[in-house]
């Protein structure tokens, strides 16, 4: 096993390597450049996330990964509006959102992408997600429930949701879409039956869930992969005390060490050398900083090799709700669209 992670780096390093030792961009099926390392949104609250992604972008950033539920993009579209029109214009800028889960009515996608825009103070984003592929119930709630605490759910095909998303490109209103959180038999469905071809799959993703056969698949098919949590989201709410702590891993340290650098950029450049965009979500100035500062050095093979025996398919970020005995369940895994039973 050891030996095929192993090639399985080896190959993905010299591909990388013939683009050029310090490549910070992959290519989208049109040709476009998307920036290999971005700052994720997800958590940062308002009051916050402004001075982040201006300060982001100040340092160099140039992709900022959001989303409609995250609740924070009016702060996020007054960053974007402080930081360009001098130095930096918004043609230097890659922006991705998502679709939330209660707008994948076909009648929904293109009034959820405006309301993004207007929050957002775009004429449109370079990178437009299903977030997830399981719908919720149309309406005014984004998280719409039963009186027992289960959700209510839509039922609206994913390819119907995409046919919606296209027309999104045909607008101008995204210059790419994609998907969020699927699984390959998902994304094959809808790339088989696409007009327009999806440019990225972004999904959680770090050494405790490799991801490696989901990204295989991507690359087949000439769709960039993403890594949302790559730091395996050590402040997520829901986080247990007997959870595993991918930043306090001593082999992760010894790594770290032996690059003078910190596991959370070790974290980082692993994806980086993988040409997977990765997406740390800060709103720590110090951190913003110390997260982007991972272009003077690189991983060797045989280190991504070994980060890679890490795996134990562990997932940061999988919704769970309580059963009527208290015990935490798997929320949405009787939706027909749920992602996580396939092997990948």
């Amino acid at each position: 096993a050891r030996a095929t992670v192993l090639t399985h780096a080896t190959s993905i390093m010299s591909r990388v390597r013939k683009e050029g030792d310090q490549s910070r961009t992959a290519k989208l099926f049109t040709g476009a450049e998307i920036p290999l390392l971005g700052l994720g949104t997800w958590k940062s609250k308002p009051g916050e996330v402004k001075r982040a992604v201006e300060h982001a972008i100040d340092l160099g950033y140039r992709h900022i990964d959001c989303a409609h539920v995250y609740g924070n993009e009016k702060e996020i579209g007054e960053a974007l509006k402080s930081a360009t029109g001098g130095a930096v214009t918004r043609q230097d800028l890659f922006i991705t959102s998502k679709l939330w889960n209660t707008f994948h009515h076909p009648d929904d996608v293109k009034p959820a992408l405006q309301e993004t825009l207007k929050n957002l103070q775009l004429d449109y984003v370079d990178l437009y997600l299903i977030h997830w592929p399981v719908g919720l119930e149309r309406g005014d709630s984004l998280f719409p429930k039963n009186e027992d605490g289960t959700m209510r759910y839509d039922y609206t095909p994913l390819i119907d949701t995409w046919r919606a998303m296209e027309k999104l490109v045909d607008d101008g209103l995204a210059k790419h879409i994609g998907l969020s959180n699927c699984n390959s038999k998902q994304l094959a469905k809808v790339y088989e039956q696409a007009r327009v071809l999806p440019a990225a799959l972004q999904c959680e993703c770090h050494p405790y869930l490799t991801q490696l056969p989901l990204i295989s698949f991507c690359r087949d098919r000439g769709i960039v992969f993403e890594a949302y949590s790559p730091l395996g989201s050590p402040d997520r709410p829901w986080a247990k005390p007997d959870d595993p702590a991918l930043l306090q891993d001593p082999k992760l340290d010894a790594i770290a060490k032996k690059y003078n650098k910190t596991p959370a950029q070790i974290l980082i450049r692993y994806h980086i050398d993988r040409n997977v965009v990765v997406l740390p979500k800060s709103v720590t100035p110090s951190r913003i900083e110390a997260n982007f500062q991972v272009y003077d050095f690189q991983l060797t093979g045989e280190d991504i090799a070994q980060i890679e025996t890490f795996n134990r398919d562990w997932r940061a970020c999988l919704p769970t709700i309580k059963n009527a005995e208290g015990q935490d369940i798997v929320r949405d895994g009787a939706h027909p669209e749920f992602p996580f039973h396939e092997p990948f």
